[in-house]
């Protein structure tokens, strides 16, 4: 494949009539636009650009908040400090406060327009009136002989629509130039015609007085912002507009935000990353330094500035954009964004170690690549970066450089033309990554309990968006953003009426997964799907959300975002107590166990999904079961997720090698500190695991396993051991013995049959003997014994190998977080 070359950075800048023509009629019909007035007026039923009005008796301002009786922050304001409750101060208030707008003159064909909403007459017909004293205004007229006026003309100031009254301007910004004057403040009145914005009226947003080019960008950006469903507000828009009149700006690509509201100062930034889009492909928009993620279809951008050297940022720009149409996920900029930093710290190698920055690639070679490595050792022993950061940093650039030479960018004419071979990571050079310590993400069950006891307090939001969301990641272990954008619908039964969760897998791009789950999982889904139809009884079940998101979203297709929840979460886990768990230290020789405290950062909502997998795994799950609980292709990767250090596999076999039994519940004595190395090796060669414990006769072992001469009636034989980590296994064993006597007992079949299948009555007294003796050593313990012995059990049994005699048994009970939830 040849590389395409890349052209000199070229943005693209849309012009006045383009943007112009690109809003629609009807989108102007919408806001009433009329170019020759230049007036924005936001439609009051409108879902997205209009709000309720205002229930206060002659208040006709609109109310944005998300009540259901909500106030004008006027009336909101006078209610607080009448210190009255909604429904008092709705009742009783009576609107006395300032009115705003404009009406005509009530003297018939009259032209000029009233001085205010009450005042209803022309400065000049109000002069008459008042020349006649004790006439009303309905006497007035009835006076022969009153004639109409012609308009003075508009208002002097360019952002206003009024007409003027005496003068050259409309009574209010006459009052506003008067006080500017008398203040001292008014300056160059040519410029404040120019900048001084227009009379504020609720729902009214005027243009007049910007630059057409201003004036189409922002209407576009409002139908762009409309049509992506993203409630607007009047009063929003008028501090941006007026800013931009009063910085005189040509474009609001260059506004100034050190002085905006912080309403303005957002709807500023969503409204330049609108236009940013506008014209934009992707054969545009891969000459730039910074991608918008937009363009490609994708959310985020990718940074390229960080390349020191430009034919090395070209050559990952080519990388990127071969390499982006095969990222999925809701995040798929993400990864890429981490290889490009990678590269990024090449480049400053090279800018730091080489006499011409590393500008020229035909002069690179392997003493390069070792100043690179050295580089990225230097960091990681200064504490800058970990070690996993630079395993992955060397791992992501031996990955790129080779992409690029398959790519051939180091064919003549291209990027990487005369670049050596030696310029190249070996796989040698890789660091190794030493996470053998690491015990994986899951939270101990002690936190988990104390979380799911503070579960009332979690995002009080009025619709349980967060606390549900919570809850599904733990119960179901997915991914949080799958959570997030589950449909309405996502609760099905199989063919045994139990429930499943109908998902999708974002990261796999695997559609329509199902994943069996609790009967109580199953209710918090349907008590969600309550509360949404409540709140969105009109969309059609099919395109309704589970867990709408509050803003923005008037029809409830809009699902929550994984971000929000994160954040949510994140405040709600540091304002807990603190998190107490037994950890087990040593102190003057001894290991003894203390509460300490959990670090909470660890408490995140993907480490619920760990929890989930550690769960299963805990509870003897066989491996392959899992991987299709957790979804996974490989099973490696499933095993990542309840991985156990060697550390800790050595500390707990050590630990419950201590409590060893024979056959006939003796007690084998050993002493943990003396399993040496060649202990452990020997003990890994001369013996086998087997259902209930581990077996140590010469041909089984060397069978693995499946050869036993008894057929595996492992208590009666001389070569079977078990410890107190089997316990769980052999109580079930004695279930299946007397399960299997009382359903022989009843069946029909010759009776030699039958005594041969029946479990002997020696078989169950010493399976029953030999459970008696773990439980009476256990007790024998001490509490600060029997939890390292808890741990140390909790710990081999995720690591073991699952061995099954192919009999039907009963499931492995599961882990309750929560005693008043029932779990299945």
């Amino acid at each position: 494949m040849t590389g395409i070359a890349i052209a000199p950075q070229d943005v693209v800048e849309a012009t006045a009539p383009e943007l112009q023509a690109a809003v629609t009629v009807e989108f102007q019909q919408l806001i009433g636009w009329d170019p020759a007035i230049r007036v924005i007026t936001f439609p009051r039923s409108h879902p997205l650009l209009g709000a309720r009005v205002c229930p206060v008796m002659g208040c006709d301002k609109m109310a944005y908040t998300s009540r259901e009786r909500a106030l004008c922050r006027g009336c909101e304001k006078k209610m607080k400090d009448s210190g009255q409750s909604l429904d008092e101060f709705v009742a009783t208030v009576k609107h006395t406060w300032r009115t705003i707008g404009t009406r005509p003159c009530r003297v018939p064909d009259c032209a000029r327009p009233g001085r205010t909403l009450r005042l209803t007459l022309c400065d000049a017909h109000t002069f008459q009136q008042q020349k006649i004293h004790k006439v009303t205004i309905e006497e007035f007229l009835a006076l022969p002989g009153l004639e109409p006026l012609a308009s003075l003309g508009p208002c002097a100031v360019a952002s206003c629509y009024r007409d003027r009254g005496n003068g050259e301007h409309c009574p209010p910004h006459r009052q506003m130039r008067n006080l500017l004057r008398r203040t001292g403040r008014l300056g160059d009145q040519d410029l404040w015609h120019r900048t001084a914005p227009a009379v504020a009226e609720h729902g009214v947003v005027s243009l007049r007085g910007l630059p057409d080019r201003v004036v189409a960008e922002l209407l576009y950006c409002l139908q762009e912002r409309n049509g992506q469903g993203i409630k607007q507000k009047d009063q929003e828009l008028r501090p941006l507009v007026d800013t931009v009149r009063l910085q005189q700006l040509a474009s609001i690509a260059d506004i100034d935000f050190t002085k905006m509201r912080q309403g303005a100062k957002r709807m500023a930034g969503a409204f330049l990353k609108v236009l940013d889009l506008f014209g934009s492909s992707p054969e545009t928009e891969r000459h730039k330094d910074t991608w918008n993620g937009a363009v490609f279809g994708v959310k985020g951008s990718l940074r390229f500035e960080n390349i020191a050297q430009p034919w090395l940022r070209r050559a990952t720009q080519q990388w990127a954009l071969d390499d982006l149409p095969r990222r999925r996920g809701t995040k798929p900029l993400r990864p890429l964004q981490r290889q490009i930093n990678s590269i990024g710290m090449l480049g400053e190698s090279l800018r730091l170690n080489r006499a011409d920055e590393g500008c020229d690639p035909r002069l690179l070679g392997r003493d390069d690549i070792v100043l690179f490595l050295n580089r990225l050792l230097f960091l990681h022993e200064s504490g800058k970066i970990s070690a996993q950061h630079r395993h992955i940093d060397a791992k992501d650039v031996q990955r790129v450089l080779i992409r690029m030479r398959t790519l051939g960018l180091t064919q003549s004419g291209q990027m990487l033309h005369g670049l050596p071979d030696s310029f190249s990571l070996r796989e040698e050079d890789i660091p190794d990554c030493d996470e053998d310590d690491e015990a994986g993400r899951d939270l101990p069950i002690e936190v988990m309990r104390q979380l799911c006891e503070h579960l009332e307090s979690l995002g009080r939001d009025g619709h349980g968006l967060i606390r549900t969301t919570t809850e599904l990641v733990i119960d179901t272990g997915r991914r949080p953003n799958e959570i997030c954008v589950l449909p309405w619908d996502c609760l099905e039964r199989d063919s045994d009426g139990k429930p499943e969760l109908v998902y999708d897998n974002l990261k796999a791009l695997r559609k329509k997964r199902r994943l069996p789950i609790a009967e109580s999982t199953a209710g918090l889904i349907t008590a969600q799907q309550e509360r949404t139809r409540v709140r969105y009884p009109d969309t059609p079940l099919k395109e309704l959300a589970l867990l709408p998101r509050n803003r923005a979203n008037p029809d409830g297709k809009k699902p929550i975002s994984s971000e929000w929840v994160s954040e949510v979460h994140r405040a709600w886990v540091d304002s807990l107590p603190e998190f107490l768990v037994p950890t087990v230290i040593d102190e003057e020789g001894r290991r003894i166990t203390r509460m300490l405290p959990f670090d909470k950062s660890k408490i995140f909502l993907y480490a619920y999904r760990h929890t989930y997998a550690q769960r299963h795994a805990d509870q003897g799950i066989h491996p392959d079961v899992l991987r299709v609980l957790m979804d996974h292709r490989l099973l490696d990767t499933t095993q990542r997720y309840y991985r156990v250090s060697d550390k800790r596999k050595r500390e707990a076999v050590d630990r419950v090698t201590t409590m060893q039994f024979d056959r006939m519940g003796n007690r084998i004595w050993r002493q943990a500190k003396l399993l040496l190395d060649s202990e452990h090796a020997r003990r890994g060669l001369g013996e086998v695991q087997v259902p209930y414990g581990l077996c140590t006769e010469p041909t089984n072992v060397a069978a693995g396993g499946h050869d036993c001469p008894v057929r595996f009636r492992c208590v009666g034989c001389e070569h079977f051991r078990t410890d107190v980590s089997y316990l769980p296994d052999l109580e079930a064993y004695l279930a299946d013995l007397m399960r299997g006597r009382e359903r022989l007992a009843a069946f029909a079949a010759d009776s030699w049959a039958k005594a041969e299948a029946m479990p002997s009555d020696e078989e169950i007294t010493r399976s029953r003997r030999l459970i008696k003796r773990v439980r009476d050593d256990l007790e024998d313990l001490t509490d600060e014994d029997k939890i390292q012995i808890k741990e140390a059990v909790t710990v081999v049994r995720r690591t073991r190998r699952v061995v099954s005699l192919g009999l039907p048994r009963i499931g492995p009970p599961q882990v309750g977080f929560r005693p008043e939830r029932p779990t299945g």
